[in-house]
Formats: structure tokens, sequence, C-alpha cells
């Protein structure tokens, strides 16, 4: 977290390495509609501005600057209709380059995988992916559904590529390499550093409703009480199979959306077929797919040319890797017919995370009796 300040100063950690550590927007409070007027009139001149979001049925106050380190502390003591901006984090396991180990290789010079086939399924399945965009790489360019929406690669203007810049275009390769002929519809709802927040999670969600047949969402939040936003309860689409990825603090703690009963949440297994150690765990999860030294599409900045960019692939780990290759199945299996409920049920069934993490416990035990 103290690596991300001087990118991040809105950022707030809250009991920081406790039982309730979570990462909010520093000084705000989201409001439900029934509650919001009362509310703030009882928040008074602690409140320095207030911006309603109609379509999600919230608004978002700011508290006056002394107020601000407390947002969660008051939250907590309003109660029901008040929360915290809970901040989601993208699952890619390294901050940084996505080459693994810290070789220092630039992306473009990860081995190649075989590009998807140039397939087009009818009738259409469409894929909206929750991320950072998606640049017009050649696995893609060329489809006659793409639709640019351009990375965001030196956000913070250093002169360098970004933690999670691609990871949009990295994670639309994954769903393509298992579901070939589907159609990628891509929202940009999570920064080039790897950060977003219980809204522009929730407007990303509501964005998708009626539109596609599979959500993809590649980032998440832990919260001090480990339930689940207000902001979320009622944005995930109804008829829409959606797919999010656990997470990678190695832990039971529910992460969300994909903690949401159901959400598809994906988990990660390593080259052996175990839970990779950083997959978050838990009866909230649902599925694994490899999620360690995984290759796909990837967009990089030229060194010395900012407004220059290259393509090829990437090597990159995370359970927002395992996330895509689920929705690639899913997608896979409403093209062959099965409708919403059979395919995540079908998910569940052919590749579950359960037996990964008993084969995991069971092969630990085993090496330390």
């Amino acid at each position: 977290m103290h690596g991300w300040r001087r990118h991040a100063p809105d950022l707030l950690l809250h009991d920081p390495g406790g039982a309730a550590e979570t990462v909010v927007r520093r000084g705000e409070l989201l409001l439900t509609a029934q509650h919001a007027s009362e509310e703030l009139d009882r928040l008074g001149s602690w409140v320095d501005a207030v911006h309603h979001h109609e379509g999600l049925g919230l608004a978002r106050a700011r508290l006056r600057t002394s107020e601000r380190e407390r947002c969660v502390e008051i939250a907590r003591e309003r109660g029901a209709g008040v929360s915290a901006n809970h901040v989601h984090i993208g699952s890619a396991v390294l901050h940084g380059s996505p080459v693994l180990f810290g070789t220092g290789a630039q992306a473009a010079d990860c081995p190649p995988v075989p590009a998807p086939a140039a397939e087009l399924w009818e009738p259409p399945v469409l894929v909206g992916v929750l991320d950072t965009g998606l640049d017009p790489h050649p696995w893609f360019a060329e489809r006659p559904w793409f639709r640019q929406v351009r990375e965001e690669l030196d956000a913070d203007g250093d002169a360098g590529q970004d933690r999670h810049a691609g990871h949009g275009t990295f994670v639309a390769g994954l769903v393509l390499q298992r579901a070939p002929g589907a159609v990628v519809r891509a929202s940009r709802a999570l920064s080039s550093l790897g950060f977003t927040d219980d809204v522009r999670v929730a407007e990303g969600l509501r964005s998708f409703a009626g539109r596609v047949d599979v959500v993809l969402v590649t980032s998440g939040c832990r919260t001090p009480d480990d339930a689940c936003p207000p902001a979320l309860r009622s944005a995930v689409p109804d008829g829409a199979v959606v797919v999010a990825a656990a997470g990678n603090h190695g832990s039971s703690r529910p992460f969300w959306p994909a903690a949401l009963p159901g959400v598809l949440a994906v988990g990660a297994t390593g080259s052996n077929g175990d839970r990779a150690e950083f997959s978050n765990r838990g009866d909230w999860v649902d599925a694994a797919a490899p999620g360690v030294d995984v290759v796909s599409s990837h967009v990089d900045l030229v060194p010395g040319k900012p407004d220059e960019r290259t393509y090829g692939c990437a090597r990159w780990s995370g359970t927002s890797f395992a996330a895509p290759q689920i929705a690639g199945a899913v997608a896979e299996m409403l093209h062959q017919g099965l409708g919403a409920g059979e395919a995540a049920a079908a998910a569940r069934d052919r590749h579950p995370f359960g037996g990964c993490w008993r084969d995991h416990e069971s092969t630990r035990a085993s090496r330390t009796s």
C-alpha cells in the first residue's frame, strides 16, 4: 500500500495488517437514496460536497478535511444505508512489468502463443469485460465486432508503463483463447494503476445490463465487516452470467463482487493443478483455472517514444487471468446451446475450485508429516 500512495493520495488504508484491513477512498461516504436526505442532515457541516448518482440510487458525500481520515468509523456509526467508498484492486499479482520473476524482459519478449482462431459465432455470444480497456492488438483489430477502448499506459506521466497498463487487452485475449468466436465488449472501470471503487464498478455492471451474455470483472474489494458494499448489491445485471476474480490475498475473507451469491467466483491454480499460493479461497469461491505464468495479448509503450505502442504477448499471474478463462468456457457453453444457469453450473462442475484446494491441503500435509 505504501508504494501506491505517491500515485493515489486519495486512498486510505484502514486497519493496516488487521482483520478488517480495507482500502477506501479517503473522506468519501456512499449513501443509499432512501437514507440520503436524513443522513446528510445528520452529517451537517461535516460534508463539503455531495454528488448524486441517480442511476445507482446513491449519493456520494465528500467529508471536510478534518474528518476524512475517519470515513470508515463514521460509516460504521451511521449504520444501514451509509458506507465508505471501497477501493477495488485489479487482481494481478505483480505490480509493474507483467513478466514474471523480475527478469527485466519487455512484455514483447515473451514467447508468443498462437492467435485465437478468427471465428464469429451465430447467434453471437457477447462477453462484457470490465477492466482497463481494449487496444487494437492484432488479435482483435480486424475482427468485425472490434470497438476500441484505448488503454491508458502512463497515467502518472513518469515516462514508464503503469503497473496495470494493458491489463484489459491481456484479459480479452484470454477470453478469445478459450472462446474464439465470442464478441468482446470492453468497458473501462479500472485505472492503469490498478484501482477503481464501488461507484465505478457498480456503474460498469449496470452498463452491461441487457447488452451482454457474460460479464467479466477482474477487480474486487474487501470491506471492514466483510459484508458486501451496498453499492454492489443491486448492480449485478440479471440474465447474464457474471464471472469475477476471487482476488490474490491468499485469504478466505470475502472479496467483492466475486463473493456475491449468483456471481461465479474464480480462483487460480498453479502449473501442478493445486491452488496457487496467492489465490483467495473459501466456500464462496466456485471455480478455478490456471493463473500462474499465463500468456496472452499485450500492449507496451515504445521506450523513449511515448506516442508509439508495440503489440505482442506477455506473461502474467493472478486470479485476474484465471477468471477470463472461465468466462470463455461459459461463453463456449452458451454457444453450444446451454442456458445461463446451466452454463454457470457446468462451469462449477467442470472447473471446480474445491477439488484443487483439497488436493493442495492434502499434498501440504503429506510433505510436513
